[in-house]
């Protein structure tokens, strides 16, 4: 038997060490998008180029995203998690020294290939170690990682413009490759520690690609989730990809203030609303068994009105506000997307489940994000995508009321 045991310290020190990886996984991702500026200046592009910078990483990302959550299914989930890591770390080291702008979408394009295996595998394994009573807030504190990651993105306009752009990468890439190392020292896959053994167990041998796959497309439930986070995805790209442009020039703010403001006030709404909505969908559980299908449901009927405000004022702190309140009730679907999947398939798919998630989410949102770079090319307001976007949370709102976990699944 191993020596190390499954108990709650072990199951809350797997969301810790998490919630650093996870921190760095949408840092690494998203400063880019604060940076703009100082990246165009010495690498020319159009602005649709510019958004191809990320929809090539969203659409890469999206696509292996499948294949990613069965390779965490199949093995062990805490090795996926630290060689994407170490991948990604050092794509991003790379990425600093691109010159030229087929460089720059190279990397961005191998970003998405080694960040693709991450979410799939955290997520499932805080599955495997949180059950019903405690998985929405386990879920929800290792997303603030994600969010406080993506709330700090703007600092990587601000190292830009006293720095350079490339020396934002270069450094967050060694911090990186510095947390890989402490990561692999202390996580713990708990499959193995529950059988103990070191090796693939039988329960992952069993895990094939197909089955998974025809298990997960038979679920009415899981059909509808997936239209669900695939058309959430739109709005939420949007606001990732072109807001920090948006304010920058519709408010005439500099480019680090426009970024931290953009990135800051959204994500930091978020972390709350992530928190909240986790807890209140554990403790609704306790007398609703679809509290994680409710309390995002009712965070879409006030996202779609936020993002309208965020996007239609020319009043500043209205917008900020707009947009502080679409994070805070965005993120009840965020806390509650691995547990809703948890009601609406097998157990033994959840990794397989949530990458087909996200390659809906993500080749819908980088479409999203390179059509603003092609509507602002065409002269046309970029605040058009934001309207579009809240007209597809409703529709998610419709989407998600109809979601029911079918009988026999384990949780």
């Amino acid at each position: 038997m191993s020596s190390l045991e499954v108990t709650p310290m072990r199951a809350w020190l797997t969301v810790a060490l998490l919630w650093f990886v996870g921190f760095l996984n949408y840092l690494d991702r998203v400063m880019i998008t604060t940076m703009r500026q100082s990246i165009v200046d010495e690498i020319p592009m159009t602005d649709a180029q510019f958004g191809l910078l990320t929809t090539i990483f969203l659409i890469v990302y999206g696509v292996l995203s499948p294949f990613a959550g069965y390779l965490a299914d199949r093995f062990n989930r805490s090795h996926v998690i630290v060689i994407s890591l170490v991948a990604w770390s050092v794509i991003t080291w790379l990425t600093a020294h691109a010159t030229t702008y087929g460089q720059l979408l190279a990397t961005r394009a191998l970003m998405g290939i080694s960040e693709a295996c991450y979410i799939p595998a955290a997520l499932a394994l805080i599955a495997d170690y949180h059950g019903v009573k405690t998985r929405s807030l386990a879920n929800s504190v290792h997303l603030s990682g994600v969010m406080v990651g993506a709330g700090m993105g703007g600092v990587g306009g601000m190292i830009a413009e006293s720095h350079g752009w490339a020396q934002a990468f270069a450094w967050f890439g060694q911090l990186g490759v510095v947390l890989a190392i402490v990561t692999a020292i202390f996580l713990r896959d708990q499959r193995v520690l529950a059988v103990g053994k070191t090796a693939a167990t039988p329960a992952m041998e069993e895990v094939k690609l197909g089955e998974a796959l025809r298990s997960l497309f038979s679920s009415r439930g899981f059909l509808l989730a997936l239209g669900y986070w695939g058309l959430l995805g739109m709005s939420v790209w949007a606001v990732v990809g072109w807001m920090p442009t948006y304010l920058k020039e519709h408010f005439s703010l500099g480019q680090g203030v426009a970024g931290i403001s953009a990135t800051g006030y959204y994500q930091g709404a978020s972390i709350v609303g992530i928190l909240f909505g986790g807890w209140l969908a554990d403790r609704w559980s306790r007398t609703r068994a679809n509290a994680p299908v409710l309390v995002p449901l009712i965070g879409m009927g006030v996202a779609a009105p936020a993002i309208l405000l965020a996007s239609s004022t020319n009043v500043l702190p209205l917008a900020l506000g707009g947009l502080m309140l679409f994070g805070l009730t965005k993120s009840f679907a965020d806390a509650n997307m691995m547990p809703i999947l948890t009601l609406v398939s097998d157990k033994r798919y959840r990794a397989t489940g949530y990458g087909v998630l996200n390659l809906c989410a993500c080749v819908v949102g980088g479409i999203t994000i390179y059509a603003g770079g092609a509507l602002r090319d065409a002269k046309i307001d970029v605040s058009n995508v934001f309207h579009f976007g809240a007209a597809s949370i409703v529709v998610c709102a419709v989407l998600l009321y109809f979601v029911r976990p079918p009988t026999g699944v384990k949780v």
